[in-house]
């Protein structure tokens, strides 16, 4: 009986411990995988407090069967001592191209006790070598002449040639000719493919693959077809538009830039792994056929147009009569192929009209109620050759039509119906960011419809994103507070794409200050890990020569505006020091660090190259700030300001990284450049007197505080003088682009968020709620909203990381990696009664929600497994504190760390703890 009992102890025990949310280079069971060591990370659950992880074990095998049986035939790490639980690399034997692999982990506490194994995950390799394409070959309708190819164009030069392209059909048949395992598609398309098989689409994604710099590189996605794939005849169909690999100079249609890498081509292999362990390949090739497709027009900036007459019915499946199409032609390619590893676009949420609103000449204005990045689903009935056109728009002229001015136009999507019952269609190849659509040529269900038009049965908006998934959620008692976290969320969804662009419209490229300012409060919402690694490696493909990292990567133009200064600024360059540095300390990617470390170097020895007396005077400066003009270049702070202060911040982080890397001499170099530019900037712009940096705006004072250009003596009197500018100022901004996250940041890190409450919680001056109260429904270009502008831009959005951070208190500790180590800090300030907050970290979810009275502050707060948390509670010296019930003195498993600032700070491992605080 003692024997029974003390097994059913210990079986006991295990069940505490359990290892759950198995992830290989940040995705469940992904495809594709291009590392040959890929990175490993598990989540701890247990239902004890303060757990860790001392050692885990690794299993990995071929087959499952394999796994089941315990069996890690391709790698068993064996225990290892160790408490990491991300970024856990493969060590094992090499790992084959299109190979698929299954893989379990156990982990032991600190009493060391065991989990039981976790469930099954899998990974499938993807193509290592240009060799694994197997002599696949890119195919294409029609090749561009070399004289007319341009990867980089001048904005603002003529045309040279005009025309439109085709857009072509490409098929091929084979056969399954046994019983299959696995089937396995890999396939690049360029600009953008839709790929199908026996008459279906493969997959949900839109707009694959992910945007490059295609003279230099391209990714290819990989596609599990198992499922659609049948024993005999098959056919694989790919469709191909322009995307950015070619923006075609069509009269009357939108062209922000001329990018001409090519004409549309295709690569692809289809892996057939059968059930007797022979494999067979279905290759790109010039077996292949093609004819141009219904799509007749696609640009990435001027819309789309789909002539529903051309339809091919069958094309796509075996037995079409392919014999009036043509071989295809054999092109070549981007020199260099990668896995698509971030996360696809894909369309999320739906939109039906709110109003419909008739106009003069036929027009109908439909109004989605939201401003969203996407595209419109159009279900209509009518006779062959009628034409509809559906024009997409922010805003509204005072007549009620559609503007495109402030977003780029002319823009529109055309569909011509085949006049067979009810057809739906929607675009393939093009999104624009839009509330309003008119409608042209065609009547609303239900209207008189005397010229026997086309009716629209339904219109709907298709809100179209990168499927990065959500991590994040936050509201308050604050209604304004919560209207301006939707506001900022949808400017973020909206351009969250293959990079994160500015606008879903007028540009929609990857400008790099978003990448850094915006980006933590991004990754409180979703888990970017994978498409920040994406714009990273666009960064390091971009930079020039010289050493330059351009404004917008990847680099599709050279903007020469004003000379170089929508090129070269250092507070959107600086992103390919301080991008991969955040990753690092949000994930713990360290690897990204090394592959980045040369890009690093070389882009600040570019700067040093630059400086006159250390001091960097080029660029845009604090861009959009409020100043008497038009917003643009930065008005209330001087140029040289925020550049220099930028180029500083990024000499002390590279030499962290050094240090960090194993790079003393670097280390030590960094760090004295860093110091010299620290006298220069000190010497030219503070004025010792006033204690103020250059004018004294909010930008200038912020950011010489945030990256420690500051005395020490002087710091308080700095801060102060931010303060009171605000306060001169009836408590508003002026601070742009790139000083308000600082300026956030500042106060918030000097307990003064009640400034921060005073600024944002009102609507009667430029603002967010100021936006709000103009119609906005996601995050403007402008402080005020202008109709002149775009009005979904990311830039702007700071204030979100301080609802997460600062006023719901969930924050990552000062020498935090990937959140091991957290502060849950709230800051009950203004109004504001309650708030809550959670964020998915690589450790698993961080949870607090907070309520007060005028007596009383309770705190519930979840802390994952494998990590500690420094609670700070608002509270006096004589205040009475508890934790579930009991004073914190009879919690043994809490550490207190004393009272200082207004807060009672106490130490915790894992576990959920209900913290209440009443006054006396």
């Amino acid at each position: 009986m003692l024997l029974v009992f003390v097994l059913y102890c210990s079986w006991a025990s295990a069940q505490q411990l359990a290892v759950s949310n198995l992830k290989c280079e940040y995705q469940h069971n992904p495809l594709g995988v291009q590392r040959a060591t890929p990175i490993f990370s598990w989540e701890l659950t247990s239902d004890q407090r303060a757990t860790k992880q001392t050692g885990y074990r690794i299993l990995v095998a071929d087959t499952e069967k394999q796994l089941g049986n315990n069996i890690g035939n391709v790698w068993d790490s064996q225990k290892v001592t160790s408490s990491a639980s991300i970024q856990v690399s493969y060590a094992g034997a090499p790992l084959k191209a299109t190979e698929t692999y299954y893989w379990k982990v156990m982990v032991w506490d600190q009493a060391q006790r065991a989990s039981t194994w976790s469930g099954p995950a899998r990974w499938q390799m993807g193509l290592l070598t240009a060799a694994d394409w197997q002599g696949a070959q890119w195919i294409a309708y029609e090749k561009l002449p070399d004289e007319h190819v341009n990867v980089l164009p001048t904005d603002g030069k003529k045309d040279v040639f005009v025309g439109n392209n085709v857009l072509p059909l490409l098929r091929k048949d084979f056969t399954v000719r046994k019983k299959l395992q696995r089937a396995t598609a890999y396939v690049c398309g360029l600009g953008q493919f839709e790929m199908h098989l026996n008459g279906q689409k493969v997959g949900d994604h839109f707009l694959d693959p992910a945007w490059t710099k295609y003279d230099k590189h391209a990714q290819y996605v990989t596609f599990d077809v198992t499922d659609q794939l049948r024993k005999g005849a098959n056919t694989v169909g790919v469709l191909l538009g322009n995307g950015f690999y070619y923006v075609p100079p069509v009269k009357g249609r939108f062209r922000k830039l001329k990018t001409a890498f090519g004409y549309p081509k295709m690569l692809c292999r289809v892996v057939l792994d059968y059930q007797d362990g022979s494999t067979e390949n279905v290759l790109s090739d010039a077996t292949w056929k093609t004819s141009p497709g219904p799509v007749t027009f696609s640009s990435i900036y001027g819309g789309e147009d789909y002539n529903a007459t051309l339809e091919q019915p069958g094309w796509d499946t075996p037995r079409f009569n392919d014999k009036t199409w043509k071989p295809a032609l054999l092109v070549s390619g981007p020199p260099e192929l990668s896995a698509q590893a971030a996360d696809p676009l894909k369309v999320h949420e739906t939109f039906a009209p709110q109003k419909i609103t008739s106009l003069p000449a036929n027009k109908w204005v439909y109004d989605f109620g939201q401003n969203a990045s996407g595209i419109i689903e159009l279900q209509v009935q009518g006779q062959a050759g009628d034409t509809v056109r559906i024009l997409p728009a922010e805003l509204l002229k005072d007549d009620n039509t559609i503007t495109q001015k402030n977003s780029g136009g002319p823009y529109y999507f055309t569909y011509v119906l085949k006049g067979k019952g009810v057809e739906t269609w929607q675009p393939r190849f093009s999104y624009y960011g839009f509330r309003y659509a008119q409608v042209e040529g065609s009547v609303p269900k239900g209207e008189a419809n005397p010229n026997n038009r086309p009716v629209v049965l339904k219109l709907t908006a298709l809100h179209t994103r990168n499927a990065a998934p959500r991590v994040g959620e936050f509201s308050c008692s604050n209604d304004l507070f919560n209207r301006t976290n939707s506001l900022i969320d949808w400017s973020i969804k909206s351009n969250m794409a293959s990079v994160f662009t500015d606008c879903p419209h007028r540009e929609k490229l990857g400008w790099q200050e978003e990448t850094h300012l915006m980006g933590p409060s991004v990754r409180y919402n979703y888990d970017i890990a994978a498409l920040c690694r994406k714009v990273i490696e666009d960064l390091r493909v971009s930079q020039t020569p010289e050493g330059l990292i351009p404004e917008i990567a990847p680099e599709y133009v050279k903007f020469e505006w004003g000379g170089d200064m929508f090129r070269d600024s250092p507070e959107w360059g600086s992103s390919s020091v301080i991008l991969p540095w955040y990753v690092y300390q949000w994930y713990g990617d360290k690897q990204v660090l090394l592959e980045s470390y040369p890009m690093m170097q070389r882009y600040v020895t570019y700067l040093g190259t630059k400086a006159q007396g250390y001091i960097l005077s080029q660029g845009l400066g604090d861009w959009y700030d409020l100043g008497p003009k038009p917003p643009g270049v930065s008005q209330q702070t001087p140029m040289g300001v925020t550049g220099t202060a930028t180029y500083y911040y990024d000499l002390t982080i590279l030499t962290t990284i050094a240090r960090l890397l194993g790079k003393p001499a670097d280390a030590a170099a960094y760090e004295k450049l860093a110091a010299e530019v620290k006298t220069a900037f000190n010497a030219k712009f503070f004025n010792r007197g006033t204690k103020q940096y250059a004018t004294g705006s909010q930008a200038a004072n912020a950011m010489a505080v945030y990256m420690g250009l500051v005395e020490p003596a002087d710091k308080a009197a700095v801060v102060e003088n931010i303060v009171l500018d605000i306060r001169n100022r009836d408590n508003s901004l002026t601070a742009g682009d790139i000083g308000y996250r600082y300026l956030l940041k500042v106060l918030d890190d000097e307990g003064r968020s009640d400034v921060i409450f005073a600024m944002n919680n009102r609507a009667d001056v430029p603002g967010y709620g100021y936006q709000l109260t103009k119609g906005a429904t996601a995050l403007t270009e402008s402080w005020a909203a202008l109709p002149s502008v775009s009005n979904n831009h990311l830039m702007l959005g700071h204030l979100m990381e301080w609802f997460y951070g600062g006023l719901a208190g969930i924050r990552p500790a000062e020498d935090a990696v990937a959140f091991n180590k957290i502060d849950i800090r709230p800051e009950p300030v203004g109004d504001v009664t309650s708030a809550k907050a959670s964020h998915l970290s690589p450790y698993g979810l961080i949870a607090n929600e907070w309520k007060k009275t005028s007596t009383r502050f309770e705190l519930t707060v979840t802390i994952p497994a494998n990590t500690t948390a420094t609670i700070h509670l608002p509270a006096t010296a004589s205040s009475i504190i508890t934790e579930s019930g009991q004073q914190l003195h009879q919690r043994k498993e809490l550490t207190s760390l004393g009272f200082n600032k207004g807060k009672t700070r106490v130490q915790v491992g894992s576990g959920t703890y209900h913290f209440v605080v009443n006054s006396q």
